[in-house]
């Protein structure tokens, strides 16, 4: 591993090169800092295509005792009824990685970002996509609506949909606005809240038991009153609620019309035999209780929101609220990988025979496509979805492996989606076809539309002169420089840098803007990452800082692609906040750029970060209530 660092005076980033080898014999991406793990997944026109020479497993290999696993692709998924889950052994996934997991610093989606990520969820098979707040912006509101038009409607061959769930505040005005966005889809759903810990009530909300109890009992009222025959309701940080207290507003709300009960132990604060204790409480103490669902929601300060969740249901809960690779507030939510995976392990025999509807085929592309868009990198040793997670180095374990998988594998990568090394025997270079390329990245998941593969075919084919073999990292590097950038409002064209020791770094930049016109800058600067920046900066014209800048190599040896990764934050930010409480908010934007010539692919990373950064432009804060506010419900 190599590892180099620059001084850069005007954004003083870390600039970080790592070379790293694949360890096994799973085509696993392979990453360090970075993201050779981008691009497997389903996004804007590009669809994942079933690898032909792939046989699915039908065992999840949980050693212990080797039992036989619904076929995933085949769950017995019961008929949805908003207050009642037919199955007492079912569970529902509630996915929040569109609400709480954006909340997360530094993950900022754009609508297309969101629409795809909500796609792919539908595609895992998600009970319900809780798509947003409506009420935190305009854009967030336009985002939730166009999810519950398209993706709240379509409707699979077994009847399956996912319910479109809005986050709305226990006032008029949010619950409304909620209603607005998600009635379209075609089961909808209003998640609203407030909270009911001594600290929150005397300091936050300032108000007295009984004002929380009125406000609750009629919010949920007027959301039943709108139409909406699914309502979920949370009392925000539960975990440190009074027991009697909790009894009396969640009977309340359920003689209102709750469908949902949602136990949110909102700061991390619980352990698992105190949260699991919390619902058999609620369950056995709260009159109604037996009309309507409980759910969990779980964060991660302490690192238990997994544990926590999984007593939860344990203990009664019949909905798990998640989030795709944990992210979320502070230290993140409960990881949908690792509690579906738990349940699907150890689900007869440790917990009860519970079992959920999520295809776990799609695991590794959704983990993939939430890292790439989002900008928030798995770190390796991450359960499931990290890239040590079915890596095996030891001489002690590959030998056990060798011998039997089982000896230390408790569950089979093919179950989450990644596949095997190369069956066909296909090896690219500069003589390939276009048959070949296509018939490879097919085996990689992809299906591209015929413009997307001769782009990136004369891609393959220029890296391909350089290189005498190109692997399937490489391509994955492709896929994602070629199709998953965000819109195009700055195009790159050219670069010309000199650097060395005799002179300071010059570079000269060639960008097309969404006029249409060509744009020339020079610029110089400490090095030729520093100086192809300024002259970006110099054409493009927008005030921002360099908060990270990221190197991976995809494979070894010095003819490696460079995947780069960025993260800048504009100079201005937007207000933000409710009534007097107005705070600022500091948005920053990812972008990411592959090439043979590692300052080729900085720029691009910078200019797709810039891109998205302008793509959030557009976007118009309308009044207090529909500014960005933060939420931790």
């Amino acid at each position: 591993m190599a590892t180099a660092i620059f001084s850069n005076p005007k954004f003083s980033p870390t600039i970080t090169t790592t070379s790293s080898k694949n360890h096994y014999h799973y085509q696993r991406r392979t990453h360090l800092l970075l993201h050779d793990k981008v691009q497997a997944f389903q996004a804007a026109s590009l669809k994942l295509n079933p690898n032909p020479h792939y046989k699915k497993p039908q065992i999840v290999s949980c050693q212990s005792s080797g039992s036989e696993s619904p076929d995933t692709e085949k769950v017995r998924r019961p008929e949805y009824i908003p207050n009642r889950i037919s199955d007492p052994n079912y569970v529902r996934i509630f996915d929040t990685t569109l609400r709480d997991g954006e909340q997360s610093p530094g993950a900022a989606l754009t609508s297309k970002e969101k629409l795809d990520i909500a796609r792919q969820l539908s595609k895992l098979g998600v009970d319900i996509i809780e798509a947003g707040f409506p009420a935190a912006s305009k854009d967030d509101f336009e985002a939730v609506k166009i999810i519950a038009k398209e993706v709240g409607n379509a409707v699979d061959a077994d009847g399956y949909v996912p319910v479109i769930c809005g986050l709305s505040r226990c006032n008029e005005n949010d619950i409304r606005r909620a209603w607005e966005a998600v009635k379209y889809a075609k089961r909808p759903r209003i998640h609203t809240f407030i909270a009911t810990s001594p600290i929150h009530m005397e300091y936050k909300l300032r108000k007295s038991k009984e004002q929380v109890i009125e406000i609750a009992r009629n919010m949920v009222k007027f959301a039943r009153s709108l139409g909406c025959d699914d309502v979920e309701f949370s009392p925000e940080d539960a975990g440190r609620s009074e027991r009697e207290f909790l009894y009396q507003i969640l009977g309340e709300v359920i003689k209102a019309g709750a469908t949902t009960l949602n136990i949110p132990d909102t700061v991390g604060y619980n352990v698992p035999k105190e949260f699991g204790e919390l619902i058999a409480d609620i369950k056995a103490n709260t009159p109604g209780i037996e009309n309507v669902v409980i759910s969990t929601h779980c964060q991660n300060d302490l690192g238990l929101s997994t544990a926590n969740t999984i007593s939860g249901a344990c203990a009664g809960a019949r909905q798990l609220e998640v989030t795709i690779n944990g992210i979320g507030e502070r230290a993140g939510n409960a990881s949908l990988e690792e509690v579906v995976m738990a349940i699907k392990c150890r689900g007869d025999q440790q917990l009860g025979g519970l079992y959920t509807g999520i295809n776990t085929r799609h695991i590794s592309m959704t983990s993939i496509m939430v890292e790439e868009y989002t900008g928030l990198q798995v770190q390796p040793h991450k359960a499931i979805v990290g890239a040590n997670a079915f890596a095996h180095e030891s001489g002690i374990h590959q030998d056990g492996m060798l011998k039997h998988k089982g000896t230390y594998e408790i569950i089979s990568p093919e179950d989450i989606g990644l596949e095997r090394s190369n069956e066909a025997g296909i090896v690219l270079g500069k003589l390939s076809g276009r048959h070949a390329l296509k018939q490879q990245l097919e085996e990689l998941g992809y299906e591209l539309e015929d413009e997307q593969l001769e782009s990136i075919f004369w891609r393959f084919k220029s890296v391909a002169e350089l290189k005498k073999r190109i692997t399937d990292a490489d391509l994955r590097a492709l896929v994602s420089d070629e199709v998953f950038q965000p819109e195009v409002i700055w195009k790159f064209v050219d670069l010309q840098v000199t650097c060395g020791t005799l002179g300071l770094s010059t570079a000269t930049v060639k960008l097309i803007g969404s006029d249409g016109k060509e744009h020339v800058a020079c610029s110089v600067g400490t090095g030729p990452v520093d100086s192809a920046y300024k002259a970006v900066d110099l054409i493009v014209k927008e005030p921002v800082a360099l908060l990270e800048y990221s190197m991976n190599a995809v494979t070894e040896g010095i003819d490696a692609i460079a995947t780069t990764r960025v993260l800048i934050r504009e100079e201005t930010s937007d207000l933000s906040g409710h009534g007097s409480t107005v705070e600022r908010v500091t948005r920053t934007f990812s972008g990411n750029g592959s090439g043979m010539d590692i300052v080729v692919s900085s720029v691009k990373a910078y200019i797709g970060a810039i891109n998205k950064m302008l793509g959030f432009k557009d976007r118009t804060v309308v009044n207090s209530s529909e500014e960005r506010i933060p939420i931790s419900a």
